[in-house]
């Protein structure tokens, strides 16, 4: 149901040929990398917060992390994630498949500048099994984001 939201979605759009559904899982960054075949950085990870209970979303490069201050000067708020048992709920897709395509109403889109590390990117699209080709432009065209903020750094052990 979830991919076939999304993947309706991103057809409007005209990018439903973009659609991969490989045979393994891509729930997870790695497992996305792998499946697909490309670095961990092109698989754009969407992560699901609450501000003051409204959902939002922020697609970041896949090796990235919230980095609390810049999220917290950026936002006036602390980062904090939608618990596992709400986020299909709040967002219309579920963990691993969480995307900005075909999501509910009200809920809000950023891209974080991680992202321009690369000129193509995976985002998943609307399942565990399921991901999209999409250049930076044509991410910003089917996306729905607000803007681009900088919230996010590069793990310790980089």
């Amino acid at each position: 149901m979830s991919l076939q939201k999304a993947i309706d979605f991103l057809t409007e759009k005209g990018f439903g040929d973009r659609v991969i559904i490989p045979e393994q899982s891509s729930a997870t960054v790695e497992e996305a990398a792998r499946a697909i075949g490309c670095e961990p950085g092109m698989i754009a990870k969407t992560l699901s917060f609450l501000q003051k209970e409204r959902p939002v979303l922020i697609l970041a490069e896949g090796n990235v992390r919230i980095d609390n201050r810049k999220y917290k000067d950026r936002f006036g708020c602390k980062a904090v994630m939608i618990p596992a048992d709400r986020v299909e709920d709040l967002i219309g897709h579920d963990i691993g498949g969480v995307c900005p395509f075909g999501i509910n109403e009200g809920v809000t889109v950023y891209l974080d500048e991680s992202l321009k590390l690369h000129e193509t990117v995976y985002p998943a699209a609307g399942s565990s099994r399921s991901a999209v080709r999409l250049s930076i432009a044509e991410l910003e065209q089917c996306s729905g984001y607000t803007e681009w903020v900088d919230v996010c750094r590069q793990p310790a052990d980089e």
